[in-house]
């Protein structure tokens, strides 16, 4: 007696609801956009995302867009602050410097390739991306300055500058244009804003000391 195949049901997927559809969609966009820019196809992203093309422009109006809301999350600054005010305020502050420095350079050196992106924007998007970014990095300068401030006292300049200073630098060191061969690590950062170039009696010059 031959036995009929049991027949398995598909699990149907929940459908997602347009909040998390749209978060999957920029969650799929944003690496894509640091490997490809701005050249990056809503195929490529569908793909990624595991949704039909036509879903992304049922939930985006262009591509354009879609790039605008990418970016957004991806320079949103919610989770570098929380990073920068989870710093010892107890430690040194050399330290405490290091230590926000390496964050700095860790966001920069992440959204790199998404700067060059912004850039190609069209006119009013680009605008509006250009002052969430001063504003962004207006609110990391402040946190930054707040980890400063105990040790006003031991600087020639105020908290505020020193660390409009310290993001300045820490900017640069990761940007291979401006930073050359010898690019800053955390601790060149701090060291070129606290002990200066001069060298020191136990230095060589020129060198790495």
């Amino acid at each position: 007696m031959n036995q009929q195949p049991v027949q398995t049901r598909r699990r149907r997927v929940p459908a997602l609801s347009p909040d998390e559809r749209r978060a999957t969609i920029i969650a799929a966009t944003i690496p894509l956009l640091r490997t490809h820019g701005a050249a990056v196809t809503t195929k490529q992203i569908a793909e990624a995302a595991g949704v039909a093309e036509g879903t992304i422009f049922g939930v985006f109006p262009d591509k354009a867009s879609l790039i605008l809301a990418a970016l957004d999350t991806a320079f949103d600054q919610e989770s570098v602050l929380r990073q920068l005010s989870a710093i010892d305020p107890q430690a040194p502050l050399r330290e405490r410097m290091r230590d926000a420095a390496a964050i700095l350079m860790r966001r920069f050196e992440t959204n790199a390739q998404l700067m060059m992106v912004a850039r190609t924007l069209p006119m009013e998007l680009g605008r509006r991306q250009v002052e969430q970014l001063m504003e962004g990095r207006r609110r990391l300068t402040e946190t930054v300055a707040a980890l400063i401030e105990p040790d006003r006292a031991l600087l020639r300049r105020g908290p505020g500058a020193t660390a409009g200073m310290l993001v300045l630098l820490s900017i640069a060191s990761v940007r291979q244009e401006l930073a050359g061969p010898e690019a800053l690590d955390a601790d060149g950062v701090v060291a070129v804003l606290l002990d200066g170039l001069l060298v020191r009696p136990t230095d060589t010059p020129g060198g790495d000391a």
